[in-house]
């Protein structure tokens, strides 16, 4: 097996009494990025979640370079970032305070600079401002500013373009880029097409 290398093999779910897949298996290596589409209902967040190890397939298991995550959860999670669908934020803190609370918690790139990774995401002058009063696409670049921070290897983001206008998505869209440049892997699911520098998205495809 390739060093980190990311593998869904057979992968099933089901929620109450449905099944929403079955036999879903795939691997990325470094440079690569998935997009999961699928219908609403489809399972992509689930999905999404079963590859992060916070839920469990019905069938199947997720291997980081061959060894299932549950063997090792804290290695795996150490080379993983997860922005789920919603922006994960504490309301009462401001923007750069969560930023600090979050890093407390996964390894971050050397030379880390909050301020620059606000400034990134266009919210310089929203820094010291308290989430709750932040606008939705607002939140949603707090959640895309600890991208610029992490040293995390595989990414996997939920609708990361949610809220986000035009210029926010090229912006990250250029994000993405960089972390593949620099061998990161990326899998997200979005309802927009999108397109990040020279390399192909492939697709994983739930049906409903």
């Amino acid at each position: 097996m390739q060093l980190n290398t990311l593998e869904a093999r057979s992968l099933s779910c089901v929620r109450g009494t449905r099944l929403l897949f079955e036999d879903i298996s795939f691997q990325i290596r470094p440079g690569e990025i998935r997009q999961v589409r699928g219908t609403n209902g489809a399972g992509k967040t689930s999905l999404l979640r079963i590859l992060c190890g916070l839920s469990l397939p019905e069938r199947g298991e997720v291997l980081w370079d061959g060894v299932p995550i549950d063997q090792d959860r804290t290695r795996y999670h150490a080379q993983l970032a997860y922005l789920g669908h919603a922006a994960g934020l504490k309301l009462d803190l401001t923007a750069r305070e969560n930023l600090l609370f979050a890093l407390s918690m996964q390894a971050v790139q050397e030379h880390v600079d909050i301020d620059v990774a606000l400034e990134r995401v266009g919210l310089d002058a929203s820094a010291n401002l308290v989430c709750r009063h932040l606008s939705a696409g607002q939140l949603r670049r707090v959640a895309i500013a600890r991208l610029h921070l992490v040293s995390a290897l595989v990414w996997i983001l939920d609708e990361p373009f949610s809220a986000i206008d035009s210029q926010g998505v090229s912006d990250i869209e250029t994000l993405l880029g960089t972390h593949l440049d620099a061998g990161g892997m990326v899998i997200f699911t979005s309802h927009q097409a999108i397109q990040v520098a020279q390399y192909p998205i492939t697709t994983i495809e739930l049906s409903s």
